[in-house]
């Protein structure tokens, strides 16, 4: 639960970094070739928000705040669900990490 939590805690400020990505290729997306790297990088970093989103929503659905807080013991059909969401927080931070990079390279272009 500790390594879930220190990756959701790493890669959960960089959502705001997300955000101002996003406004900021907002206005440069149009029709030329640049433009459509500008929009699919957009949409990039819109995907990852939502992935993360969406992977709290159903990380909360499944644990409860003594288990994710307090480190309340959990039974073995939640840590089956721990290791799956292990998997899923780690697949994510890459996600969020590479959406921010290649905005971030494009954005320098």
């Amino acid at each position: 639960m500790q390594e879930v939590m220190a990756i959701h805690d790493e890669v959960m400020p960089k959502m705001s970094k997300l955000g101002k990505l996003v406004a900021e290729l907002k206005t440069k997306v149009d029709t030329t070739e640049t433009g459509r790297q500008y929009e699919a990088a957009m949409k990039d970093l819109q995907a990852a928000h939502k992935a993360m989103m969406d992977w709290m929503q159903g990380f909360g659905d499944r644990f409860d705040s003594d288990e994710i807080l307090n480190g309340k013991e959990l039974t073995p059909q939640k840590q089956q669900w721990l290791d799956e969401e292990e998997e899923k927080v780690k697949a994510l931070r890459e996600q969020i990490n590479l959406s921010i990079e290649r905005a971030e390279k494009l954005l320098k272009k």
